[in-house]
């Protein structure tokens, strides 16, 4: 194996979770539907809005990555739901089960044998697979940390 090898693998097991950080399906099967919406002592987003943005904020990595017309949502309202609950638990089952695709579809990108991780990216020239992996990596640590922190706060 060699060293891109061996780093795409690596890449792979910090976006799934479970090295540095709490694997976010941990948090996701423990929270109760009915605390999805609760925005806990002030603060500003409830658990499925944190969630849903870390999913939004994914799915745009991986089109940037791989849609040659892609086109950049409106920051910040684009990357945020509208609501602070889902409608229903189906839409909450269909939200994770997006997530969790478009993360499989994200690191089966990463593993392609003809992936190099250092070409530049057709949207930017300037980054590169690397680099979007490392965000998508660093973002859902960062969030996942708040989703833990609102799980407890709901005495969960």
């Amino acid at each position: 194996m060699n060293d891109q090898s061996r780093m795409k693998q690596q890449l792979v097991k910090h976006l799934e979770g479970g090295r540095a950080f709490s694997p976010i399906s941990t948090v996701l099967d423990n929270i109760r539907f009915e605390d999805l919406g609760e925005r806990p002592n002030g603060l500003p987003y409830s658990f499925y809005e944190l969630f849903a943005h870390i999913r939004i904020s994914q799915l745009d990595i991986l089109e940037y990555c791989t849609k040659d017309d892609y086109s950049a949502p409106e920051w910040p309202d684009d990357y945020w739901p509208d609501n602070p609950a889902p409608a229903s638990a189906e839409a909450w089952k269909n939200l994770m089960d997006a997530y969790f695709r478009e993360r499989k579809e994200f690191c089966d990108l990463i593993l392609r044998p003809d992936t190099d991780l250092m070409n530049p990216l057709e949207a930017n020239e300037d980054h590169n697979l690397l680099r979007q992996a490392e965000l998508i990596i660093e973002h859902t640590a960062y969030h996942t940390g708040q989703l833990y922190v609102i799980y407890r706060l709901l005495d969960g």
